[in-house]
C-alpha cells in the first residue's frame, strides 16, 4: 500500500465519503502491519466543499492546470519587472481564466452529483487567484489535495520584494570615481520614471482587482439574500395555496349543506300545507257530523 496513491484516491473522493474510505485504508494498513503509514493515513483531513471541488478540477481538467500556473508565472515576473504593459494584459487573462474554471469546476461538481452554489464557487474563484499569486499555492493547489480554499494575497509578494531591491535603500552606492555621467543620469532618470509610472499602474491595477472583488463579494451577498427572501416567500406561497384549498373546501361543503338545509325546508314547507288541508277537511267534516245530529 502506497501513501500518495492512498492520499490521491481519498481526495478524488465526495467529502461525504471521504471518512469512511480513509478509516478503511487505515485498517487496511494496520492489517498490512504498517503502523506508520496508518497513522499517516490517519491524519488525512476532510477536504472542505470549495476544496474538493478545486481537486476535482485539477481531475477533471488535467490539462488546463500548466497553462494556468504558467499564468501565474507571468504574472508574479510582471509584477517583479514592474512592467505594466505585460501586467494590464495577464490581468485580463486573469480574470477570463478565472471565470472560465470557476464555471467548468461547477458543471464538474453538478456532473459528479454534488451541486454547488455561489458561495463555494466563490471560494474556487478565491483559490484560482491564490494560486496565480503565489507559487506554494499554485503547488498545494495542482497536487489535488486540498483540505480547505486558499486564500489570495492582496497583491503580489513579488511586489513587495522589488519594492525593497528597488529602493535607494536596497541598492549599493557606486564609488565616487564611477559617478555616472551626464548621459548615464539621464537614462537613469529615464529609468526610474518608468519603473515610478510601471509601480503606479500595478498598484491601479491591484486597486482595481481588490474593488471589482469587493464588488464581486457584494453582490454575492445580495444575491444569497434575494434567494433567501425568494425561499421564503415560496414557503408562505405554499401556505397560503394550501389554506385557499382547505377553504375551497369548507365553502363547497357549506354550499352543499345549504342546498340540502333549503331542501329540507321545502319538504316541511310541503307537508306543512298538506296537514293544514287534512286538519281543514277534518274541521270540515266534524262540522258537518254535528249539524247533522242535531
Amino acid at each position: 500500500m502506497d501513501y500518495d496513491a492512498v492520499a490521491d484516491e481519498l481526495y478524488a473522493l465526495r467529502p461525504e465519503e471521504f471518512t469512511a474510505a480513509r478509516a478503511s485504508a487505515v485498517a487496511a494498513a494496520r492489517t498490512a502491519g504498517d503502523r506508520d503509514l496508518a497513522d499517516r493515513i490517519g491524519e488525512l483531513r476532510k477536504p472542505s466543499l470549495a476544496a474538493w471541488v478545486g481537486n476535482l478540477l485539477v481531475r477533471g481538467l488535467p490539462g488546463e492546470v500548466e497553462p494556468l500556473l504558467r499564468l501565474g508565472e507571468g504574472l508574479r515576473q510582471a509584477h517583479h519587472d514592474l512592467d505594466g504593459t505585460q501586467l494590464r494584459e495577464l490581468s485580463r487573462q486573469q480574470h477570463a481564466v478565472v471565470r472560465a474554471l470557476s464555471a467548468q469546476a461547477r458543471q464538474l461538481a453538478a456532473e459528479a452529483g454534488h451541486p454547488i452554489g455561489d458561495g463555494v464557487q466563490r471560494e474556487v474563484e478565491t483559490t484560482l487567484h491564490a494560486v496565480l499569486a503565489d507559487p506554494e499555492a499554485a503547488q498545494a493547489w495542482a497536487s489535488g489535495r486540498l483540505v480547505k480554499p486558499l486564500s489570495a494575497a492582496v497583491g503580489f509578494p513579488a511586489v513587495a520584494e522589488s519594492a525593497v531591491a528597488g529602493s535607494a535603500k536596497g541598492r549599493s552606492r557606486p564609488p565616487a570615481a564611477a559617478a555616472p555621467s551626464r548621459p548615464d543620469r539621464k537614462a537613469d532618470g529615464r529609468q526610474r520614471k518608468r519603473v515610478a509610472e510601471a509601480r503606479r499602474e500595478a498598484e491601479a491595477a491591484e486597486r482595481e482587482l481588490r474593488a471589482l472583488r469587493d464588488e464581486a463579494a457584494a453582490a454575492g451577498r445580495a444575491a444569497d439574500e434575494a434567494k433567501q427572501q425568494v425561499d421564503r416567500l415560496q414557503l408562505r406561497v405554499g401556505e397560503l395555496t394550501e389554506e385557499l384549498d382547505s377553504v375551497r373546501g369548507e365553502h363547497q361543503q357549506a354550499r352543499f349543506a345549504q342546498r340540502t338545509a333549503r331542501e329540507q325546508a321545502r319538504t316541511a314547507d310541503r307537508r306543512v300545507r298538506e296537514a293544514e288541508r287534512k286538519a281543514a277537511t277534518a274541521a270540515a267534516q266534524l262540522e258537518r257530523l254535528t249539524s247533522a245530529s242535531t
